[in-house]
């Protein structure tokens, strides 16, 4: 990868709906040139999926919670267990496998507290070999991207 394309990821990272016309003028490239360096990046899973940013407002998901797991067990099978159906809860938008006190962190996106509430009675306490919890409530956002710089 060079500066080029690393100029490219940025440019892409902003903005995937530009024309192959419009990145070609700003990086002084022929159209086909960066149509082929985009192929190229894509090949090598540099570049690995096209997603649309929604709002959370919008879409009434605005209350952000961030569920501090610890499991009962540090198993293979258990592990291999909770994660199998953690990602299957639509309202669980993130999820990391952390060190610490606690061994998961999940993101989770709701309309508001009853919503949560509902969605930790029902779903997160049905998931096994959960031994406690601690939830965390988005005051504000600082920052959120999805760039990475380069």
């Amino acid at each position: 990868m060079d500066a080029i394309d690393k100029k490219l990821l940025m440019f892409l990272q902003k903005d995937t709906k530009k024309t192959t016309k419009e990145l070609s003028l700003v990086l002084n490239l022929s159209v086909t040139a960066v149509y082929e360096r985009i192929k190229k990046l894509e090949r090598e899973k540099i570049i690995h999926k096209y997603v649309a940013l929604l709002d959370r407002n919008k879409i009434e998901k605005a209350f952000v919670v961030f569920c501090h797991i610890k499991l009962i067990q540090h198993t293979k099978d258990v592990i291999h267990t909770f994660e199998s159906e953690v990602v299957q809860l639509s309202e669980v938008s993130e999820c990391f496998h952390v060190s610490g006190d606690y061994d998961y962190i999940l993101k989770v996106n709701v309309k508001d507290m009853d919503e949560y509430r509902a969605f930790m009675v029902t779903k997160l306490t049905s998931l096994q070999h959960i031994g406690s919890t601690h939830s965390s409530f988005m005051i504000g956002e600082v920052k959120n991207t999805t760039a990475f710089s380069l």
